[in-house]
Protein backbone atom coordinates (compact mmCIF):
# COMPACT_ATOMS: atom_id res chain seq x y z
CA UNK A 1 0.00 0.00 0.00
CA UNK A 2 1.43 3.40 -0.93
CA UNK A 3 2.76 5.93 1.56
CA UNK A 4 -0.01 8.29 0.45
CA UNK A 5 -2.83 6.12 1.83
CA UNK A 6 -0.79 5.46 4.99
CA UNK A 7 -0.44 9.21 5.52
CA UNK A 8 -4.17 9.76 4.93
CA UNK A 9 -5.05 7.00 7.40
CA UNK A 10 -2.56 8.35 9.94
CA UNK A 11 -4.21 11.78 9.79
CA UNK A 12 -7.63 10.14 10.04
CA UNK A 13 -6.59 8.14 13.13
CA UNK A 14 -5.12 11.24 14.77
CA UNK A 15 -8.28 13.28 14.14
CA UNK A 16 -10.46 10.38 15.37
CA UNK A 17 -8.34 10.05 18.54
CA UNK A 18 -8.58 13.82 19.16
CA UNK A 19 -12.37 13.88 18.65
CA UNK A 20 -12.82 10.83 20.93
CA UNK A 21 -11.04 12.73 23.69
CA UNK A 22 -13.18 15.84 23.14
CA UNK A 23 -16.39 13.80 23.21
CA UNK A 24 -15.21 12.00 26.34
CA UNK A 25 -14.60 15.29 28.15
CA UNK A 26 -18.10 16.43 27.15
CA UNK A 27 -19.56 13.13 28.37
CA UNK A 28 -17.64 13.50 31.65
CA UNK A 29 -18.92 17.04 32.28
CA UNK A 30 -22.49 16.34 31.19
CA UNK A 31 -23.21 12.95 32.74
CA UNK A 32 -26.92 13.34 31.95
CA UNK A 33 -26.17 13.56 28.23
CA UNK A 34 -27.62 10.58 26.37
CA UNK A 35 -27.54 9.62 22.70
CA UNK A 36 -30.67 8.02 21.33
CA UNK A 37 -30.40 4.53 19.78
CA UNK A 38 -32.29 6.04 16.83
CA UNK A 39 -29.35 8.37 16.14
CA UNK A 40 -27.02 5.35 16.28
CA UNK A 41 -29.23 3.53 13.77
CA UNK A 42 -29.26 6.42 11.30
CA UNK A 43 -25.48 6.90 11.56
CA UNK A 44 -24.91 3.20 10.89
CA UNK A 45 -27.36 3.20 7.96
CA UNK A 46 -25.85 6.33 6.40
CA UNK A 47 -22.12 6.03 7.14
CA UNK A 48 -21.58 2.45 8.32
CA UNK A 49 -23.51 0.59 5.63
CA UNK A 50 -22.06 2.71 2.81
CA UNK A 51 -18.56 1.24 3.24
CA UNK A 52 -19.89 -2.05 1.85
CA UNK A 53 -22.00 -0.48 -0.87
CA UNK A 54 -19.42 -1.12 -3.58
CA UNK A 55 -19.66 -4.88 -3.07
CA UNK A 56 -21.53 -5.09 -6.37
CA UNK A 57 -18.45 -3.72 -8.17
CA UNK A 58 -16.21 -6.18 -6.33
CA UNK A 59 -18.66 -8.95 -7.21
CA UNK A 60 -18.51 -7.97 -10.86
CA UNK A 61 -14.70 -8.14 -10.74
CA UNK A 62 -14.84 -11.60 -9.11
CA UNK A 63 -17.33 -12.86 -11.69
CA UNK A 64 -15.07 -11.64 -14.49
CA UNK A 65 -12.17 -13.59 -12.97
CA UNK A 66 -14.31 -16.74 -12.90
CA UNK A 67 -15.85 -16.02 -16.29
CA UNK A 68 -19.39 -16.19 -14.88
CA UNK A 69 -22.17 -14.49 -16.84
CA UNK A 70 -25.60 -13.32 -15.63
CA UNK A 71 -23.82 -11.25 -12.96
CA UNK A 72 -26.82 -9.19 -11.86
CA UNK A 73 -29.12 -12.12 -11.13
CA UNK A 74 -26.58 -14.53 -9.59
CA UNK A 75 -24.71 -11.96 -7.49
CA UNK A 76 -27.70 -10.25 -5.91
CA UNK A 77 -29.56 -13.53 -5.39
CA UNK A 78 -26.51 -15.07 -3.66
CA UNK A 79 -25.90 -11.97 -1.53
CA UNK A 80 -29.53 -11.77 -0.40
CA UNK A 81 -29.78 -15.54 0.22
CA UNK A 82 -26.69 -15.53 2.45
CA UNK A 83 -28.11 -12.57 4.40
CA UNK A 84 -31.45 -14.35 4.85
CA UNK A 85 -29.72 -17.58 5.94
CA UNK A 86 -27.80 -15.64 8.61
CA UNK A 87 -31.05 -14.16 9.96
CA UNK A 88 -32.68 -17.63 9.99
CA UNK A 89 -29.72 -19.09 11.86
CA UNK A 90 -29.91 -16.21 14.35
CA UNK A 91 -33.57 -17.03 15.02
CA UNK A 92 -32.97 -20.81 15.33
CA UNK A 93 -29.61 -20.90 17.17
CA UNK A 94 -29.03 -17.29 18.32
CA UNK A 95 -26.24 -17.91 20.84
CA UNK A 96 -24.08 -19.93 18.41
CA UNK A 97 -24.72 -17.42 15.60
CA UNK A 98 -23.83 -14.51 17.90
CA UNK A 99 -20.55 -16.12 18.99
CA UNK A 100 -19.68 -16.93 15.35
CA UNK A 101 -20.48 -13.35 14.35
CA UNK A 102 -18.29 -11.92 17.14
CA UNK A 103 -15.37 -14.16 16.12
CA UNK A 104 -15.70 -13.28 12.44
CA UNK A 105 -16.19 -9.58 13.25
CA UNK A 106 -13.05 -9.56 15.45
CA UNK A 107 -10.90 -10.78 12.58
CA UNK A 108 -12.64 -8.47 10.11
CA UNK A 109 -12.17 -5.37 12.27
CA UNK A 110 -8.55 -6.20 13.06
CA UNK A 111 -7.68 -6.92 9.44
CA UNK A 112 -9.56 -4.05 7.77
CA UNK A 113 -8.19 -1.50 10.26
CA UNK A 114 -4.58 -2.67 9.96
CA UNK A 115 -3.78 -4.50 6.71
CA UNK A 116 -2.79 -1.32 4.82
CA UNK A 117 0.23 -1.21 7.17
CA UNK A 118 1.18 -4.89 6.82
CA UNK A 119 2.70 -6.33 3.63
CA UNK A 120 3.03 -9.99 4.62
CA UNK A 121 -0.20 -12.01 4.41
CA UNK A 122 0.85 -14.84 6.77
CA UNK A 123 -1.19 -17.02 9.13
CA UNK A 124 0.62 -15.35 12.02
CA UNK A 125 -0.57 -11.94 10.87
CA UNK A 126 -4.12 -13.25 10.46
CA UNK A 127 -4.02 -14.41 14.10
CA UNK A 128 -2.65 -11.02 15.18
CA UNK A 129 -5.44 -9.26 13.25
CA UNK A 130 -8.00 -11.40 15.08
CA UNK A 131 -6.49 -10.69 18.50
CA UNK A 132 -6.25 -6.97 17.75
CA UNK A 133 -9.86 -6.83 16.53
CA UNK A 134 -11.05 -8.59 19.71
CA UNK A 135 -10.62 -5.29 21.53
CA UNK A 136 -13.74 -3.93 19.80
CA UNK A 137 -15.74 -6.84 21.25
CA UNK A 138 -14.04 -7.11 24.65
CA UNK A 139 -13.85 -3.42 25.66
CA UNK A 140 -17.64 -2.93 26.09
CA UNK A 141 -17.84 -6.23 28.01
CA UNK A 142 -15.05 -5.11 30.34
CA UNK A 143 -16.25 -1.54 31.02
CA UNK A 144 -20.01 -2.13 30.82
CA UNK A 145 -20.57 -5.83 31.42
CA UNK A 146 -24.20 -5.64 32.58
CA UNK A 147 -25.24 -3.33 29.73
CA UNK A 148 -23.57 -5.60 27.18
CA UNK A 149 -25.36 -8.63 28.61
CA UNK A 150 -28.64 -6.69 28.40
CA UNK A 151 -28.01 -6.10 24.69
CA UNK A 152 -27.38 -9.82 24.16
CA UNK A 153 -30.69 -10.61 25.85
CA UNK A 154 -32.50 -8.21 23.53
CA UNK A 155 -30.91 -10.03 20.56
CA UNK A 156 -33.00 -13.16 21.22
CA UNK A 157 -30.26 -14.84 23.28
CA UNK A 158 -32.17 -16.83 25.93
CA UNK A 159 -29.64 -19.59 26.60
CA UNK A 160 -28.90 -19.53 30.35
CA UNK A 161 -25.69 -21.54 29.84
CA UNK A 162 -24.43 -18.73 27.61
CA UNK A 163 -24.87 -16.16 30.41
CA UNK A 164 -23.33 -18.47 33.00
CA UNK A 165 -20.31 -18.71 30.72
CA UNK A 166 -20.16 -14.90 30.37
CA UNK A 167 -20.37 -14.47 34.15
CA UNK A 168 -17.60 -17.05 34.58
CA UNK A 169 -15.19 -15.29 32.22
CA UNK A 170 -16.03 -11.91 33.79
CA UNK A 171 -15.58 -13.18 37.36
CA UNK A 172 -12.28 -14.91 36.57
CA UNK A 173 -10.85 -11.82 34.83
CA UNK A 174 -10.63 -13.70 31.51
CA UNK A 175 -11.97 -10.64 29.68
CA UNK A 176 -9.15 -8.53 31.16
CA UNK A 177 -6.52 -11.15 30.26
CA UNK A 178 -7.93 -11.27 26.71
CA UNK A 179 -7.63 -7.48 26.44
CA UNK A 180 -4.00 -7.76 27.56
CA UNK A 181 -3.48 -10.42 24.86
CA UNK A 182 -5.05 -8.07 22.33
CA UNK A 183 -2.68 -5.34 23.54
CA UNK A 184 0.34 -7.57 22.93
CA UNK A 185 -0.90 -8.30 19.39
CA UNK A 186 -0.99 -4.55 18.70
CA UNK A 187 2.56 -4.22 20.06
CA UNK A 188 3.80 -7.06 17.82
CA UNK A 189 2.10 -5.58 14.74
CA UNK A 190 3.61 -2.20 15.63
CA UNK A 191 7.18 -3.50 16.00
CA UNK A 192 7.22 -5.81 12.93
CA UNK A 193 8.95 -3.96 10.06
CA UNK A 194 8.76 -0.80 12.12
CA UNK A 195 7.83 2.55 10.59
CA UNK A 196 6.53 5.67 12.32
CA UNK A 197 3.15 5.59 10.56
CA UNK A 198 2.38 2.34 12.39
CA UNK A 199 1.67 4.49 15.44
CA UNK A 200 -1.84 4.45 13.93
CA UNK A 201 -2.26 1.09 15.71
CA UNK A 202 -1.94 2.70 19.13
CA UNK A 203 -4.01 5.76 18.25
CA UNK A 204 -6.82 3.37 17.30
CA UNK A 205 -6.19 1.20 20.38
CA UNK A 206 -6.54 4.07 22.84
CA UNK A 207 -9.49 5.55 20.93
CA UNK A 208 -11.42 2.28 21.29
CA UNK A 209 -10.67 2.11 25.02
CA UNK A 210 -11.64 5.75 25.57
CA UNK A 211 -15.01 5.60 23.83
CA UNK A 212 -15.91 2.31 25.53
CA UNK A 213 -15.00 3.70 28.94
CA UNK A 214 -17.08 6.87 28.61
CA UNK A 215 -19.99 5.72 26.45
CA UNK A 216 -22.57 2.94 26.46
CA UNK A 217 -21.75 -0.15 24.36
CA UNK A 218 -24.15 0.85 21.56
CA UNK A 219 -22.86 4.43 21.32
CA UNK A 220 -19.21 3.32 21.54
CA UNK A 221 -19.73 0.73 18.81
CA UNK A 222 -21.51 3.28 16.60
CA UNK A 223 -18.65 5.78 16.96
CA UNK A 224 -16.06 3.11 16.18
CA UNK A 225 -17.96 1.42 13.36
CA UNK A 226 -19.00 4.60 11.56
CA UNK A 227 -16.13 7.01 12.10
CA UNK A 228 -13.10 4.70 12.32
CA UNK A 229 -13.78 1.36 10.64
CA UNK A 230 -16.20 2.46 7.90
CA UNK A 231 -14.49 5.76 7.09
CA UNK A 232 -11.12 4.02 6.82
CA UNK A 233 -12.50 1.35 4.50
CA UNK A 234 -14.31 4.00 2.44
CA UNK A 235 -11.08 6.01 2.12
CA UNK A 236 -9.31 2.95 0.69
CA UNK A 237 -12.15 2.53 -1.84
CA UNK A 238 -11.96 6.22 -2.80
CA UNK A 239 -8.22 5.83 -3.26
CA UNK A 240 -8.78 2.83 -5.54
CA UNK A 241 -11.30 4.80 -7.62
CA UNK A 242 -8.86 7.70 -8.14
CA UNK A 243 -5.31 7.38 -6.80
CA UNK A 244 -4.37 10.90 -7.88
CA UNK A 245 -7.34 12.88 -6.59
CA UNK A 246 -9.03 11.76 -3.36
CA UNK A 247 -11.72 14.45 -3.70
CA UNK A 248 -12.70 13.06 -7.09
CA UNK A 249 -12.52 9.55 -5.61
CA UNK A 250 -14.96 10.71 -2.93
CA UNK A 251 -17.37 12.02 -5.57
CA UNK A 252 -17.21 8.76 -7.55
CA UNK A 253 -17.57 6.69 -4.36
CA UNK A 254 -20.62 8.67 -3.24
CA UNK A 255 -22.29 8.29 -6.62
CA UNK A 256 -21.63 4.55 -6.81
CA UNK A 257 -22.41 3.79 -3.15
CA UNK A 258 -25.65 5.76 -2.94
CA UNK A 259 -28.02 3.26 -4.64
CA UNK A 260 -27.13 0.24 -2.47
CA UNK A 261 -26.92 2.39 0.66
CA UNK A 262 -30.44 3.70 0.07
CA UNK A 263 -31.72 0.20 -0.76
CA UNK A 264 -30.19 -1.33 2.37
CA UNK A 265 -31.43 1.51 4.57
CA UNK A 266 -34.94 1.10 3.13
CA UNK A 267 -35.03 -2.63 3.93
CA UNK A 268 -33.72 -1.94 7.45
CA UNK A 269 -36.38 0.70 8.10
CA UNK A 270 -39.09 -1.67 6.84
CA UNK A 271 -37.70 -4.37 9.14
CA UNK A 272 -37.67 -1.89 12.03
CA UNK A 273 -41.33 -0.99 11.39
CA UNK A 274 -42.31 -4.68 11.42
CA UNK A 275 -40.29 -5.48 14.57
CA UNK A 276 -41.65 -2.44 16.38
CA UNK A 277 -45.15 -3.95 16.27
CA UNK A 278 -43.91 -6.83 18.48
CA UNK A 279 -40.91 -5.50 20.41
CA UNK A 280 -40.13 -2.24 22.19
CA UNK A 281 -38.66 0.72 20.29
CA UNK A 282 -35.08 0.32 21.59
CA UNK A 283 -35.20 -3.47 21.29
CA UNK A 284 -36.27 -3.21 17.64
CA UNK A 285 -33.40 -0.82 16.90
CA UNK A 286 -30.84 -3.12 18.52
CA UNK A 287 -32.10 -6.09 16.52
CA UNK A 288 -31.91 -4.13 13.26
CA UNK A 289 -28.40 -2.87 14.04
CA UNK A 290 -26.71 -6.07 15.20
CA UNK A 291 -28.67 -8.84 13.48
CA UNK A 292 -28.86 -6.67 10.35
CA UNK A 293 -25.11 -6.02 10.43
CA UNK A 294 -24.44 -9.74 10.91
CA UNK A 295 -26.56 -10.56 7.85
CA UNK A 296 -24.58 -8.04 5.77
CA UNK A 297 -21.17 -8.83 7.26
CA UNK A 298 -21.03 -12.51 6.27
CA UNK A 299 -21.60 -12.01 2.50
CA UNK A 300 -19.35 -8.92 2.59
CA UNK A 301 -16.48 -10.89 4.19
CA UNK A 302 -16.99 -13.90 1.89
CA UNK A 303 -16.78 -11.61 -1.13
CA UNK A 304 -13.62 -9.92 0.18
CA UNK A 305 -12.06 -13.34 0.88
CA UNK A 306 -12.74 -14.85 -2.55
CA UNK A 307 -11.70 -11.67 -4.36
CA UNK A 308 -8.45 -11.42 -2.41
CA UNK A 309 -7.65 -15.10 -3.00
CA UNK A 310 -8.29 -14.99 -6.74
CA UNK A 311 -6.67 -11.60 -7.36
CA UNK A 312 -3.50 -12.91 -5.75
Amino acid sequence: MSNKIKKINFNHSFVFFFICNIFSIIALKFTYLTISPLICLFLILIIGVSHGSLDNLKGKKLFQIFGIKNFFFIFYLSYILISIIVVIFWIIIPSITLVTFLIVASHHFGKEDTQFLIIENSYQNQLLFFLKGMLVILAPMYFHFDETVSIFKLLLIENESFYKFLNMIETNKIILFSIILSTFSSIILFTKNFELKKFIIFLDYFSILIINYFFTPLVAFTIYFCFLHSVRHSISLMFELDKNDLINGFKIFTKKALPLTILTATFCLIGFYILNTTYSFDSSILKIIFIGLASLTFPHILLEYFLEKNEN
